[in-house]
């Protein structure tokens, strides 16, 4: 054979191999990542405070027990308007304690999706939760991925958190359940629903959980106000040293346009009628 062909028809197997490798390292990372429909939930902001809508690709979960918004109270100019207050709390820092004391003060339920860890090292703060009305809801044990290969866990993360927050403070996990970063997948929102679980997300976020880079606290109360729209759920960090700063104010300011705040009984129900 000529070498110059020789080389050429080596080179372009080479890169089939190459090709076909990498096609099958893509595949393996997906399943391992979260399966091939594994996605991130988010909501694209609207002006003039309307209710922003899922794009169409993530629209999907309000057909699995998946809520993100209350569809009732979608007039931002109607008599009666809801927000939902909603916290993922992992750990206590001091902060925790100082957003319940702004809920109390103020008589404002919210709703604490919480994991293992809070349950173990901080039994208290739970019970007081609960205590002072407050839903105690599921966030997964150690909030490991539950997505693609994850799904064999979830089962044993939701009954592990349920397990320890009645053995170690005595509260019983309200059936609401929030995804780890929020990322889900269709086998884990049908998993939710066999569990008994309702899903909830949320309409408006904003980033408030890294403790090391700490948002302005003005700039910060302003982004949430200027996004603030009738029926939002609304998903805060509780170990956020700004929104501890900054609740009692936003608070206030909801109640003086004339928001009263819901719970997610009222969101769930309501939207199943």
């Amino acid at each position: 054979m000529n070498t110059p062909i020789r080389k050429k028809k080596i080179l372009w197997l080479t890169f089939i191999l190459i090709l076909s490798l990498s096609i099958v390292a893509v595949q393996i990372l997906t399943v391992q990542a979260g399966g091939a429909d594994a996605t991130g939930w988010y909501c694209t902001r609207a002006k003039d405070h309307r209710q922003p809508r899922a794009d169409g690709a993530l629209s999907y979960v309000e057909q699995y027990g998946g809520y993100y918004i209350d569809h009732h109270h979608s007039d931002p100019n109607g008599e009666d308007k809801v927000v939902y207050l909603t916290f993922d709390a992992g750990y206590e820092n001091g902060n925790v304690e100082k957003i319940l004391d702004v809920l109390k003060s103020e008589e404002v339920p919210g709703a604490f999706f919480i994991l293992g860890h809070l349950a173990k090292a901080h039994p208290e703060l739970v019970r007081r939760m609960a205590e002072e009305g407050h839903l105690v809801c599921n966030h997964t044990y150690t909030h490991k991925d539950m997505t693609g290969n994850g799904i064999r866990l979830l089962a044993d993360e939701v009954t592990r958190l349920e397990d320890a927050c009645q053995a170690a403070c005595g509260v019983t996990v309200a059936k609401f359940f929030r995804p780890p970063e929020g990322k889900f997948d269709r086998a884990m929102l049908e998993e939710v629903q066999r569990l008994g679980y309702k899903t909830i997300f949320w309409s408006f976020a904003y980033a408030d959980w890294d403790n090391q880079k700490q948002p302005d606290p003005v700039s910060s109360k302003k982004k949430i106000l200027d996004n603030i729209h009738n029926g939002a759920v609304i998903l805060l960090h509780p170990t956020s040293a700004t929104n501890a700063a900054i609740l009692g104010d936003i608070i206030t300011s909801l109640k003086a346009q004339g928001y009263r705040f819901g719970t997610l009984y009222e969101l769930t129900e309501g939207a199943a009628e």
